[in-house]
Parts: structure tokens; sequence; C-alpha cells
């Protein structure tokens, strides 16, 4: 059963977010807070402050965010920390326009990357079945995996970044081409984005944007 937690609905939230609280509360298992922290109250950062992040924030932040599920436990993100001045220069060349002054404002810029050699792995991850790496024999099915896959646990390391306190920038304006050629050459990463993490700064957000509703988005059949 649901931990129940009491409905605290201030006057400044949205009648969406209202909604949830007089609603729904009861069949949450977290509270009002962490449903904010996590989800309804969280924004996408377009500035941030000068706080560094750790690297113990960050492994604070992968260990939590590790155990979201993947299929056939195959893990293939992985997480590259431009934080050397030369490296982080390389990956904000290749943002989009108007993405440069974000990651360059940003204390921690991260590539976020598929592992196309992720089958390797699976005889350590996936034991329960010895002939699991054999499955992903040809590139292109494995390349397709490993995407679609490392998509799935980019959301996840989103919600461990709102789950440390910290600030999210999710980039998909950039040439990946560029950063996997200039920075990931002979590693067999593939990257998917770049994400700006950090505490947020002045006026980091932009209006809260509509989200659809419940009968316009899911269909039972």
């Amino acid at each position: 059963m649901a931990a129940t937690h009491a409905a605290k609905v201030p006057e400044s939230i949205s009648c969406e977010r209202k909604y949830m609280l007089l609603v729904f509360t009861d069949m949450y298992a977290i509270n009002s807070e962490t449903q904010d922290l996590l989800f309804a109250q969280a924004r996408t950062a377009s500035t941030f402050s000068n706080a560094p992040v750790s690297d113990a924030q960050i492994e604070a932040l992968y260990e939590l965010a590790k155990w979201g599920p993947t299929s056939m436990n195959t893990q293939p993100m992985r997480l590259v920390l431009a934080r050397s001045a030369e490296a982080k220069a390389k990956v904000v060349g290749h943002l989009f326009d108007g993405n440069k002054p974000k990651a360059e404002m940003a204390p921690l810029v991260v590539v976020v990357a598929a592992d196309l050699n992720f089958h390797e792995t699976l005889p350590e991850v996936f034991p329960i079945f010895p002939g699991a790496k054999d499955m992903f024999a040809d590139e292109g099915y494995r390349t397709q995996f490993a995407l679609s896959q490392a998509w799935l646990q980019a959301g996840y390391f989103i919600v461990g970044v709102r789950a440390l306190g910290l600030a999210a920038g999710p980039m998909l304006g950039v040439n990946t081409a560029g950063i996997d050629a200039d920075l990931l050459a002979g590693t067999g990463l593939r990257t998917i984005m770049v994400m700006n993490v950090g505490k947020p700064g002045d006026n980091a957000w932009f209006d809260r944007l509509p989200r659809l509703d419940y009968s316009r988005a899911v269909t039972t059949i």
C-alpha cells in the first residue's frame, strides 16, 4: 500500500498541480515535496551558478540512477565528464549556437553516450543467459539497441540530477558526430546528447509549458 501523505496545496501552484495534490497524493509512495523535486516543479535550467559539481556528487548520482531497468540489464549508457578547459571547449564547439552560452556557464558539462560494445559486459551483468552476448553479433542491431537503451538511462540520469538538488540542462542541438570524432574516437562510444549539470543561476527557468492531459495521452484498448 502506498504511503499516505497530507496534501499541501499552496495558492501559487498551477491548477494541474492542485488537482494532483488533491486527487492523487495518497496514491504516491513519495511525499509532495519529492514529487515536486523530481517531477512536478522540476525544470530544465538555462543558466547556472558557479557552484562546482564534485566527482562525489556525480558518483552519488550514478549509484542511484544505475538501478533503473534496461533490457537484458545491458546498461549501455556512458558518461563523459568534460572537466578540463580543453575538453569543455571542444564540446562547446560542437553545440548549436543557442546552446553554447548555457554550456559555457555550466559548472559541469556531461557527454551522454551509448557504448556500442556493451555486449562485452553481458557475461558479467546478465549471467542468467550465457548466450546473451552472441545475440548482438550484428553491428547494426547492436547499435540500434545500444542507442535505445542509453536514451532510457538518460531519463534516469536526469531524475538522479534532480534528486541531488541540482538542475539538468539536456541539449540535443549538438553535432554528435563531431563530438564522437573529436573526443570519443576509438572508444566505441556514440554521443546521444550533451547535458549541463549544476545549481541553477539567475533567471534559470522559462515559463512552464503545458503538458497533455491524461485523456489525450492514454488510450485503453
